[in-house]
């Protein structure tokens, strides 16, 4: 394999591909088709016709080919109301196919495995202190488990959705914080692939939490949001009409850019507030601890919300001023608790122009589960090929 031009679609399985059509595996009809039903199961032809721009006898067709595919399954019709027959109702078959998500971070790797339909299961992994091939021996372990659990077989595996905290350099190398070394400036594409048999999506992690939350949380009503993934270091994603901004290097969203090297300690990154806590002897040293066991009055914590609010009023301003997001949401993570004290400081720099000022981005905290990037990561290979 290639390792400089690494690319998983065409290890996909013909199983999953249309007769006679290597190439792909859905059409562009077929595929916006898809996307409006998984942002609204249950729907029906009807509505599909008035809600995409395709005819009533593409529609027509596009869903029957679909469902012989079975990866459509027709439903109970809806009650008519009008004139003629009632239009079944749509679903993604879940049994069409599944991904495995996992989402690496400096202490701990969360694997989901998720079917066509969105429904999930995880697992979670400890590597604190272990090497890499240990890492994936158990992170392997963990998603066949869970394939286990489901009584999935292999052959259902649509491919691998891979996120790690650290920004791309190329390909699919990845430089991603200290702790996290032994994976950093390597190709995880080949690498994995050939450890998972299937083809592998990589992503920066902070971006499969956007995607995330994009297709199960706020993106449910909000189509335009910028994501800030508090984690051990400090990014986020941006999404843009409902998709993934990647930027001409892959690295939008990659937050941590905007400070220079004096202000690096003083952006609102989770690795100084342990150092914060260490110094005030509070027996917390690691970032699941903190988020598993947070309290507001632990000394320290004051000390970092001073410490770190300028460089967050500057980045939400940023945000405002260049993006335009209708929110910006606070995710990674990040407890709850901090997250509201951080934006009990928000300040937005509005200079209202005849009284009127500019709009500004709802401040919004998650209220997806910790596991929200591995379910990200999940949907990377049927947003790649499907949706």
């Amino acid at each position: 394999m290639d390792m400089h031009s690494y690319n998983p679609s065409p290890l996909i399985s013909n199983l999953f591909r249309r007769e006679g059509r290597v190439e792909d595996i859905v059409s562009r009809n077929e595929r916006a088709l898809l996307r409006e039903i998984w942002s609204k199961p249950g729907s029906s032809r009807a509505e599909l016709i008035s809600r995409l721009d395709i005819t009533q006898q593409s529609v027509h067709r596009i869903v029957e080919h679909l469902a012989d595919r079975e990866i459509l399954r027709l439903g109970a019709p809806k009650p008519a109301s009008g004139r003629g027959q009632p239009s079944p109702t749509l679903q993604l078959n879940p049994d069409w196919a599944y991904s495995i998500g996992i989402s690496l971070n400096t202490d701990k790797v969360d694997i989901v495995l998720m079917d066509l339909a969105g429904n999930f299961s995880t697992r979670r992994v400890q590597i604190r202190d272990k090497s890499m091939a240990s890492a994936l021996d158990e992170i392997l372990a963990a998603g066949k488990a869970l394939a286990e659990e489901r009584n999935l077989s292999e052959d259902k595996l649509f491919g691998v959705g891979f996120g790690i905290a650290g920004y791309l350099v190329e390909g699919t190398k990845y430089n991603a914080p200290l702790p996290l070394h032994e994976w950093s400036l390597i190709e995880l594409g080949p690498l994995l692939s050939e450890r998972f048999e299937a083809p592998v999506w990589t992503e920066n992690g902070a971006n499969t939490a956007a995607i995330c939350e994009a297709m199960f949380g706020v993106g449910r009503y909000i189509k335009s949001f910028a994501y800030l993934s508090f984690n051990f270091g400090f990014g986020g994603g941006i999404i843009v009409d409902g998709e993934l901004l990647r930027g001409g290097h892959g690295n939008a969203g990659e937050m941590s850019g905007i400070y220079d090297s004096g202000e690096n300690y003083k952006r609102p990154a989770l690795e100084f507030l342990l150092k914060s806590l260490a110094k005030h002897d509070v027996p917390v040293d690691s970032i699941n601890q903190l988020a598993r066991n947070f309290k507001p009055d632990w000394p320290g914590v004051a000390e970092w919300i001073d410490m770190v609010t300028p460089s967050h009023n500057r980045i939400i301003n940023a945000l405002s001023a260049i993006i335009d997001p209708q929110a910006i949401v606070y995710g990674g993570e990040i407890p709850r608790e901090l997250a509201e004290m951080l934006i009990a400081r928000a300040k937005f720099f509005n200079r209202p122009r005849y009284g009127v000022p500019r709009k500004v981005p709802k401040l919004i905290i998650s209220e997806l589960a910790s596991q929200h990037p591995a379910m990200g990561a999940a949907m990377l290979p049927f947003k790649a090929e499907l949706m």
